[in-house]
């Protein structure tokens, strides 16, 4: 059965929220995305509001999962302060409402918790799109699977998820229990994407709460098994997503990756000043697209520069991890969902990912894993 938005309208009606009025004539209800039979939509309130607000959040989740073909529900709330800047207030695993970092001065760090089963997380980035992060944190991942390590991926870049086509993954995860999603599988990686639940040309119109609470769901509500690592590939850029997992999971550490270029390096600069604000090791930086090797005659041209990411490295202190050559094969296998590491293992560029796999395992070695969560603070 098709669950329509006005079936879900018509459900919401039939809630009232603190000032009386019902959900949809409130003015404080987002479009609804509905795909698959799961269905998604935020409200945002007045900060002050906000405690009141999650009573009628949990109801109105419980009304719209009761409608017949409804598979699941998502709902976040975005709560305002008048005159000021958002609030993000993200729903976590278990129902809990989150609060809000407490202000400079305020309250002692929490520990976090990790992912069961996980042993250590660590987050792919770049300052700005079109790096090739989300090749470099595929290839990554099976790098240290050819290490002879378990290993997960996670698609954390909500907005333009990359891993179904990547990995050549078609179809929709399985439930466990009702709750918990089982991960789709692949070239002996177990991967989440946000993209196995919409379809590959929905858009996601989604604020900052829903990015939230989505990522933090596809981390505690997945039955990711025994990993020795998970690899996240962030989306581009240093907002939600990265200050999302820098405070729900204890990452062991962030590779960067970048471009020669100087345009690039500004914002990988970002990057690695971003991590190092909410305590995240940065074990290091990649220069994607470094040089171009003529596959007629074996020129080399340096197309955007080259060297750059290798003394950016160097002045910030960081290890360098590698270069990855402009290479029309590896456009090729990513775009075929046949990553160069799996399917062309002898090649001269799947040892390029398994040196920088191997670097990143040596960064890890030795470094603990248990951390406090930072206190995140917005500067207006």
């Amino acid at each position: 059965m098709t669950v329509t938005a006005d079936q879900v309208h018509a459900r919401l009606k039939e809630i009232k929220g603190p000032d009386g009025s019902d959900l949809v004539a409130s003015g404080k209800l987002s479009d609804i995305v509905i795909s698959e039979g799961k269905v998604f939509f935020s409200l945002t309130v007045d900060a002050n509001a906000a405690p009141a607000w999650e009573a009628v959040r949990k109801k109105a989740e419980s009304e719209v999962r009761s409608i017949p073909g409804v598979a699941s529900v998502l709902i976040a709330l975005t709560a305002e302060r008048s005159g000021g800047a958002p609030v993000k207030v993200a729903r976590p695993a278990g129902g809990a409402s989150a609060k809000a970092p407490p202000p400079r001065g305020g309250a002692a760090p929490r520990s976090i918790a990790g992912v069961p089963g996980v042993e250590a997380v660590i987050a792919v980035a770049s300052g700005k799109g079109g790096v090739g992060k989300s090749t470099t944190a595929v290839n990554l991942a099976l790098g240290l699977r050819d290490l002879g390590m378990r290993v997960g991926v996670l698609d954390a870049d909500i907005y333009g998820p990359s891993m179904p086509r990547l990995l050549g993954i078609k179809g929709k995860p399985e439930t466990i229990g009702g709750r918990m999603l089982k991960p789709m599988e692949r070239y002996g990686l177990k991967v989440m994407s946000i993209g196995f639940l919409v379809e590959e040309e929905t858009p996601m119109i989604w604020r900052g709460p829903m990015v939230m609470t989505a990522i933090t769901q596809m981390l505690r509500e997945v039955e990711w098994g025994t990993l020795d690592i998970m690899v996240v590939d962030m989306p581009p850029g240093t907002g939600d997503a990265q200050l999302t997992l820098a405070q729900q999971v204890p990452l062991a550490g962030a590779v960067i990756v970048s471009t020669p270029q100087d345009l690039a390096l500004i914002d990988a600069r970002r990057g690695i000043a971003m991590f190092r604000r909410v305590d995240v090791p940065v074990l290091g930086l990649v220069e994607n697209m470094s040089y171009f090797l003529c596959p007629h005659c074996g020129e080399r041209s340096d197309l955007f520069g080259h060297g750059g990411a290798k003394t950016e490295a160097e002045r910030q202190s960081v290890p360098f991890l590698g270069e990855v050559p402009l290479e029309i094969e590896i456009r090729e296998t990513s775009d075929a969902g046949l990553p160069i590491v799996a399917t062309k293992p002898d090649s001269a560029h799947a040892k390029i990912y398994r040196d920088i796999a191997a670097r990143v395992r040596d960064q890890m070695a030795g470094g603990g894993k248990a951390r406090t969560a930072p206190r995140i603070v917005i500067e207006s």
